[in-house]
């Protein structure tokens, strides 16, 4: 007689029940990862970082859409978005989620490219995804070693093209550049190629003749330390980034699992401050619209685009 046949029969009913709520907690698990990542929602931000005396001025921080070809749901959300109407918007890259979706991107990003804006590219908006095992995701960063070979390409040039046709977004690839707003006022803005690429090179802020700029702005995909450390040490007010999708796998009381940087995993979204070189800045870390579709889940950590309303200090008591 085998030793399975010698289990008691109740060990046996024991192990099953444990083996299918085991099974029921994952299916569940998935389920509730798949809705939540379509639970598109919007994060707010007041922040005093205007001199005294000037007007708000509202920032759209938008970013790893990661957009599938067809998905209507979350190309409205975006073209939603124009109706926060903001004075600068601000795409930190992984737009497309495949190599067929750059129409779906314009369509989706195109009322919002009539406000004055700025992009820095991320990985995905060159390469589209390939299967992979999704507790990868889980174990460490991922990389774009090979990505060449591994991916098929996207039709980046033309999508960036289309974002500048307009005049009013400007492209910052290891670039700076002063932004013009509608009402005149202007902001000094540099960012960086992706830095998970290993393709960042940071540019220094614009040299102008507005020796005191409203503000300085830096823009990045991935918030890598030597990119944080570079943008405040050069003067920036504020850093923008993305590319952690919050962690979006996330626990409840625990947070975001893997950051898919060298941030730690509790900087992994939100607004944070960064000190280096004896200067301090905030930093805006978005948990991202989409998701990795290679793990088309979040949990714990909604998809999201947040608008950041720039105030001087004696506005911000009235928020």
């Amino acid at each position: 007689m085998s030793k399975a046949q010698r289990w008691p029969r109740r060990m046996v009913s024991g192990a099953a029940k444990v083996f299918s709520l085991g099974a029921v907690s994952a299916v569940s698990a998935t389920l509730f990862g798949l809705v939540s990542a379509r639970q598109f929602g919007m994060r707010y931000e007041t922040l005093p970082l205007l001199p005294s005396g000037h007007a708000p001025l509202r920032v759209l921080h938008i970013g790893d859409m990661h957009l599938v070809a067809g998905d209507q749901a979350k190309i409205n959300f975006v073209r939603g978005l124009a109706a926060t109407r903001p004075d600068l918007v601000i795409n930190i890259g992984d737009n497309p989620g495949g190599v067929n979706a750059v129409d779906d991107v314009l369509d989706a990003l195109e009322p919002l490219l009539e406000f004055p804006g700025v992009f820095v590219p991320g990985s995905n908006d060159f390469f589209g995804p390939h299967r992979a095992n999704p507790l990868r995701y889980l174990r460490a960063p991922s990389t774009t070693d090979g990505a060449e070979k591994q991916h098929e390409k996207i039709d980046a040039r033309t999508m960036f093209e289309a974002f500048t046709a307009h005049g009013t977004w400007h492209q910052l690839c290891n670039q700076s550049t002063t932004v013009q707003l509608r009402d005149g006022r202007k902001v000094h803005v540099a960012g960086t190629h992706d830095a998970h690429m290993q393709a960042d090179k940071w540019p220094g802020f614009a040299i102008t003749q507005d020796s005191q700029p409203l503000l300085k702005i830096a823009v990045t995909h991935a918030p890598y330390r030597r990119v944080l450390d570079a943008a405040v040490a050069d003067g920036a007010d504020i850093v923008i980034a993305g590319h952690t999708h919050g962690g979006q796998v996330a626990l409840p009381a625990y947070g975001a699992l893997v950051a898919n940087c060298d941030l730690p995993t509790g900087l992994a979204a939100g607004l944070f401050t960064w000190r280096s070189a004896g200067r301090s800045a905030l930093v805006n870390v978005t948990a991202g619209i989409g998701a990795s579709p290679a793990v088309p889940l979040r949990t714990f950590c909604p998809p999201e685009a947040v608008v950041i309303d720039l105030v001087s200090a004696d506005q911000a008591r009235a928020y």
